[in-house]
């Protein structure tokens, strides 16, 4: 494989810490802040993970309007590059070497363009580029994956339904919760979040079973479900905003997010069993091992106030994270974190990258992407 750049005197490696201009089409509020106002700090053992299980950390913020990548760099520490997404969310592998997020009105795929051998500035070891995007239309998506034909399955929250991509229309529906009466565009039960196993949509978490616009809204504090997407059947109630559900050895691991726990879903209870807490409303959830990568938030807006969690942090008497954590699963004791202080609070979404010391990804709608050229050769 070729890799052409063009101008010769340009890098990808220059969209670090760079939004180009009119690459990000969403409102001020979804985007970056000020660099200065951002500070990043990571523990001590953070980087020694990261090259013990040989993978990089990825994640999303909608609030900044940056994909982010957590690597090492040639000295052994963490090397942070972020690149400007149109209101980025949710994240899911695609294979090996690719990438699938749900980002404002697209559905995007990014592909890995670097062969094993190749670097870029010799520190980057895989560059992902947007390859397929699909024009879907502000369908407010969260959570996403990939069924057994290699079809992009995503939560559409602002149509209460599991969706995929349509060659014609902005979605096809998938499948809907049955307490839905109506395909309508009215976010009735914030449906967010989604559960693969074996190639096919497993479980679905909400933050109610209302079926009125915005009900959910007056359910946050113990409306939340998950529900057995083949079955229909509400296998869980009584939840705080949960989010991220991911099955795992054949666990349902969830995050509720309204009381700051990480835990499992006894199904034949119908019940949730926390296994830990963590100081902030959590949103991303991946697993590698016996640990779990925490994405967290400080709760700092209407929707995410008046929750169990505020009290759970001052009887803690602590204050809530924007960062990753890494729980050991059998201590239920974080390990190892990445935290974010000053302008940025909200994550969503975070993934796993294997067999990569120190990814990247290149913007749509960049000078940057715009220049990249790969091909056989």
């Amino acid at each position: 494989m070729s890799i052409e750049k063009k101008p010769r005197d340009a890098t990808v490696a220059e969209v670090e810490n760079v939004i180009p201009a009119g690459s990000q089409p969403e409102p001020p509020e979804n985007r970056q802040p000020e660099a200065e106002k951002v500070e990043y700090s990571v523990s001590p053992g953070l980087a020694n993970r990261l090259a013990r299980h040989n993978i990089s950390l990825a994640f999303t913020s909608y609030q900044s309007g940056l994909l982010y990548f957590v690597g090492r760099n040639a000295s052994g520490g963490i090397n942070i590059h972020q690149a400007a997404m149109p209101k980025p969310m949710g994240l899911c592998r695609d294979g090996k070497s690719g990438l699938v997020m749900t980002a404002g009105y697209e559905i995007m795929r990014f592909e890995n363009v670097l062969q094993p051998e190749q670097r870029i500035n010799d520190a980057f070891d895989a560059c992902y580029v947007p390859r397929r995007v699909h024009v879907t239309g502000r369908l407010d998506a969260h959570d996403v994956g990939l069924d057994a034909d290699d079809r992009v399955i995503f939560v559409n929250t602002r149509y209460n339904c599991l969706a995929t991509t349509s060659n014609r229309h902005s979605f096809e529906t998938v499948w809907k919760p049955g307490f839905i009466s109506a395909l309508v565009d009215e976010d009735r039960c914030h449906l967010n979040g989604l559960a693969m196993e074996h190639g096919r949509p497993r479980y679905i978490t909400a933050v109610s079973r209302s079926d009125t616009i915005d009900g959910w809204r007056d359910r946050r504090a113990d409306g939340g479900i998950v529900v057995e997407v083949e079955t229909g059947e509400i296998i869980c109630a009584g939840l705080s905003m949960p989010h991220s559900p991911r099955m795992i050895r054949g666990e349902l691991w969830l995050l509720n997010s309204g009381t700051g726990e990480l835990g499992v879903v006894n199904h034949h209870e119908g019940r949730f069993e926390p296994r830990t807490f963590c100081p902030g409303f959590l949103r991303g959830l991946a697993f590698h091992g016996n640990f779990a990568f925490v994405g967290l938030s400080k709760p700092r807006y209407k929707r995410f106030e008046g929750l169990a969690l505020d009290q759970r942090l001052k009887d803690a008497d602590s204050e809530p994270w924007c960062g990753l954590q890494v729980i050991d699963l059998g201590s239920g004791a974080c390990v190892d974190w990445f935290r974010i202080d000053g302008a940025v609070a909200e994550l969503y979404d975070l993934e796993i990258i294997e067999g990569f010391a120190c990814p990247m990804a290149v913007p749509p709608n960049s000078i940057e992407v715009a220049n990249l050229i790969t091909f056989e050769s």
